[in-house]
């Protein structure tokens, strides 16, 4: 899995009770001899109130092809989590360098870096 990937994996519950198999994308290239990515979150629900970090992937976007997701979706940016490389079930598809451009700008606002 590199930067820019989008996976299905396990993706806990906020209260940690339980997981459910979800879209998510790889923030960076695998770190470290556990092979450690970070992964934020994707949802097919696009909420009425988008917070400043949130990004829909439309799919009335050319570029929303590369994704592999059906439908639109939203990148929840705040929604983080690691991961061993090993958790990941399979990879779906990628960002385009358009996509991957607007997520960097919203972590730099998310992080506080601009």
């Amino acid at each position: 899995m590199t930067k820019g990937k989008l996976v299905l994996v396990a993706f806990p519950f906020d209260d940690l009770s339980s997981v459910k198999v979800r879209p998510a994308v790889c923030l960076n290239d695998p770190i470290g001899p556990h092979h450690h990515v970070i992964l934020a979150f994707i949802s097919s629900q696009i909420p009425t109130d988008l917070l400043e970090t949130d990004l829909v992937l439309d799919s009335s976007q050319a570029d929303f092809a590369t994704t592999g997701l059906r439908v639109s979706s939203t990148l929840r940016l705040h929604r983080l989590m690691t991961v061993t490389i090993a958790l990941i079930r399979r990879e779906l598809g990628e960002l385009s360098p358009r996509m991957q451009s607007e997520v960097a700008g919203k972590l730099r606002k998310l992080f506080g870096l601009t």
